[in-house]
């Protein structure tokens, strides 16, 4: 058994003896030889039994879980303003959607260059679907400053220049650096000076900072992350999973 799985049968087991009427007394007040004796009793039985302890395991996640997914939801309800109309994120997809989807993205995480491709076609076969973007670098000076790039066109050139650097910056190689980036900006038709030189401005500091803050406030410590309608998901999602989710939300 795995330190996971006997973690996880200990506390279950003990979950078990708590909501059990049959064995509902203070195990404290016996005396040492009855504690003893009950304590094999249990032992014995489990041996006997060993279905048991999985059985109260798959209890125990289901109500992890279940508690999880209330904090998540209280957690969204709570922020629902700062994920869906912040005023500075990336709007995207069917901007009337009857669902919405928030992404916290690092385009230096592999899981969010793999999500990348199949959110897209979310979005394109539902046709239903609004998207929001947040940029979330965590993962180093390459993401902080990939991210400091993307900002920098979306508040010089608006969303429809943004969508492009984004789309380029998460499938980009190579080190990211000023010459790269520069690069990069001149390949998108863009003036490279005008975006480089703004990747430093308060502006984008400012909106750094707002996202991570709410990005702790939500618990969120990975990428990629999302908030399906009124749902957390953290982690990587493949495109049947989200299509479910989806269809979930709808009813």
């Amino acid at each position: 058994m795995s330190k996971l799985t006997t973690k996880l049968a200990t506390s279950a087991l003990a979950l078990a003896l708590a909501v059990t009427p049959a064995l509902a007394f203070d195990i404290d007040k016996l005396s040492d030889d009855d504690r003893e004796a009950f304590r094999a009793e249990v032992r014995a039985y489990l041996l006997e039994n060993p279905e048991v302890i999985m059985e109260a395991v798959a209890v125990l996640e289901e109500r992890n879980a279940s508690a999880q997914a209330t904090a998540d939801f209280d957690l969204v309800t709570a922020n629902a303003d700062r994920l869906f109309d912040d005023g500075y994120s990336y709007v995207g997809g069917n901007l009337e959607g009857d669902i919405t989807i928030v992404e916290f993205v690092d385009y230096r995480c592999g899981y969010c260059r793999k999500a990348h491709d199949e959110v897209a076609e979310l979005l394109k076969s539902d046709g239903n679907i609004r998207i929001i973007v947040k940029e979330y670098p965590i993962l180093g000076e390459a993401s902080d400053l990939s991210s400091r790039f993307a900002i920098s066109v979306k508040q010089k050139l608006g969303d429809e220049a943004y969508k492009l650097a984004a789309d380029t910056l998460i499938k980009m190689r190579g080190d990211v650096t000023e010459k790269s980036l520069r690069k990069l900006a001149k390949g998108l038709g863009f003036d490279s000076d005008m975006i480089l030189d703004h990747m430093d401005a308060p502006e984008v500091e400012k909106e750094i900072a707002t996202t991570r803050a709410l990005a702790r406030d939500l618990n969120i410590t990975g990428t990629p992350s999302f908030v399906f309608h009124d749902e957390m998901v953290r982690g990587y999602v493949p495109l049947k999973g989200m299509r479910a989710i989806v269809k979930d939300k709808r009813g």
